[in-house]
């Protein structure tokens, strides 16, 4: 699973057709969608421990690329 969500970031950060504003939103989505998944919650997680501290900080760069908070409410340009 850790492959497919490798292969999620990659898709948002590359899809021209996204407008920086979509690929932050989206970015910050499958952050959340990680966090949620995580070893312990839940079912069954989708990623073990290291997978998914390696698929958190590969978002996080991400949206460092953008210059982006990892969360929408961390944002103090949004807010006004």
């Amino acid at each position: 699973m850790e492959e497919d969500m490798t292969i999620r970031l990659q898709v948002i950060v590359n899809d021209a057709k996204l407008t920086r504003e979509e690929k932050i939103k989206a970015l910050q989505g499958l952050y959340s969608y990680a966090i949620a998944e995580q070893p312990g919650a839940a079912d069954s997680p989708i990623l073990d421990g290291d997978a998914l501290a390696e698929t958190l900080q590969h978002i996080e760069r991400a949206l460092q690329d953008f210059d982006a908070p990892v969360h929408a409410d961390q944002n103090p340009a949004a807010s006004g």
